[in-house]
């Protein structure tokens, strides 16, 4: 099967939100460089990988995650509207709020590891005496 980039369906919908926000697509500077990663020759070959550039807010995205370069187009362009929408509103982005959710996670584990780890230290010191 032939990927084909997105759905007209999702398209549609981004656009929506493009218009909602009042972003305009002739504010929007676009740039096909080369990936890196995974994709094999096809990827050092070819430049698939997207960079955009809000020209107003100077608010930049790359994304290379797919060897397609239609559907880098469309979530390089997603990730351009969420960022714009997320200081708009001045809320955190989803990518930031997982960035966050993982850190925490980290922490907590960390927490857990190391009381572990005193509490092993106290048994062993304990026998000694």
């Amino acid at each position: 099967m032939i990927n084909m980039g997105p759905s007209r369906e999702k398209l549609e919908e981004l656009e929506k939100r493009m218009a909602k926000a009042g972003i305009f697509k002739r504010d929007i500077e676009e740039k096909f460089i080369k990936s890196a990663g995974r994709g094999g020759q096809k990827v050092n070959k070819t430049s698939s990988a997207v960079f955009l550039k809000h020209l107003p807010t100077g608010i930049t995205v790359k994304c290379g995650s797919d060897r397609s370069r239609n559907t880098n187009r469309f979530l390089a362009l997603r990730r351009l509207v969420d960022r714009l929408e997320s200081r708009a509103s001045g809320k955190e982005s989803r990518e930031t709020d997982k960035i966050i959710k993982l850190k925490k996670q980290k922490k907590r584990r960390h927490k857990r590891s190391l009381a572990k780890h005193l509490q092993g230290k106290n048994c062993h010191s304990a026998e000694e005496l």
